[in-house]
């Protein structure tokens, strides 16, 4: 997740994307998202198990900024929101 101004990023899991999508739109969770105003889901993956999506959370933790926005942009050049293509 990022902001309006693709300044601040954010990594995490979830079994339920939409619904944790929709919290964090409405700011029903308190923490660093709410905080930095993130409210665009701009990149996410899918994994089946558990063990597979905390290590790729891991791993994308600990790329520099630069790598994560290459990421971001090999699917989504623009930064548009996805959450409406859940």
């Amino acid at each position: 997740m990022t902001n309006e101004w693709n300044t601040v990023f954010y990594i995490g899991f979830s079994s339920d994307l939409r619904g944790r999508i929709y919290s964090h739109k409405e700011k029903l969770i308190e923490g660093f998202v709410k905080r930095y105003k993130l409210t665009k889901l701009v990149y996410y993956e899918c994994e089946g198990n558990r063990v597979g999506v905390l290590a790729r959370e891991k791993q994308l933790k600990r790329w520099s900024r630069a790598k994560k926005i290459a990421l971001i942009k090999k699917t989504n050049p623009d930064f548009k929101d996805l959450y409406d293509k859940l």
